[in-house]
């Protein structure tokens, strides 16, 4: 009598055990997609100005795709005078980490030396694989696999990019320069689901473009970030409604570190 056939993998292994496996999946597929972001970084870096041992420079500390792109686009627009403007840009993208971080801080665990290694690694990318998740190990294992995987990538791809930068010359010629913008509408696009928001990102587009031609490269984002925070804090056509959870909505913001 035949023996009945071996049971696949996923029926031998324990649920968990699944979720787990599963989650890595999920975080290395991240950040192979997301790495490749780091190309057109490092090439829009050095041709703003920056040579390459300070791209990477920006890439290991910063390491916050949406505020490596602010920073550079604004000193490629106004050079070294706008350093100051591009600086607070990129702070005011980085902001929404710190919004990460207090909902991660349940998945990391205890510890200064683990939250201090996971400050680094808390981006968009590994709050989403994370909170994806269905158990707590996998969600551990989710940020923990999608930061440092990206961290790594992202790295690599912008010294790559940088290179490529200094020896194929101007980014326009190949559509990199498009890459800032299309990964903060990236970023935007997810929220537009109600009113306010859009309301939001319409007065702030309008203001920032009026504002553009008479003031220093950065200063028209900043003062179009004041009108998102006048009209959150007046919850203007919000409707006294409180803020969609979180983890329904940051798996579909995977994107830029």
């Amino acid at each position: 009598m035949p023996s009945p056939p071996a049971p696949a993998d996923d029926e031998r292994s324990s649920p968990d055990e699944a979720s787990a496996r599963a989650a890595i999946r999920q975080g290395l597929g991240v950040a192979l997609a997301t790495s490749a972001y780091g190309v057109s970084f490092g090439a829009l870096a050095v041709a703003a100005g920056l040579d390459i041992w300070q791209t990477a420079v920006l890439s290991l500390v910063m390491f916050t795709g949406g505020s490596q792109f602010a920073f550079v686009g604004v000193i490629a627009a106004g050079g070294l005078p706008a350093a100051p403007a591009a600086i607070a840009s990129a702070s005011l993208l980085g902001v929404r980490n710190i919004a990460y971080g207090m909902r991660m801080s349940p998945v990391i665990g205890t510890g200064f030396w683990r939250r201090l290694g996971a400050a680094q690694f808390t981006i968009d990318e590994s709050t989403a694989v994370s909170l994806a998740q269905t158990d707590a190990r996998a969600r551990k294992l989710g940020f923990w696999v999608t930061g440092v995987a990206i961290y790594i990538g992202w790295n690599i791809s912008t010294v790559a990019g940088a290179l490529l930068g200094d020896v194929l010359g101007d980014p326009k010629a190949y559509g990199l320069d498009a890459a800032a913008a299309a990964a903060f509408l990236a970023l935007l696009w997810p929220r537009l689901r109600r009113r306010q928001p859009i309301a939001v990102g319409v007065a702030a587009a309008v203001v920032a473009t009026i504002l553009t031609p008479a003031l220093m490269p950065g200063v028209p984002v900043l003062i179009a970030a004041v009108v998102a925070v006048i009209v959150g804090w007046f919850d203007w056509l919000g409707g006294g409604r409180p803020p969609a959870d979180e983890p329904g909505d940051v798996p579909e913001r995977i994107g830029l570190p």
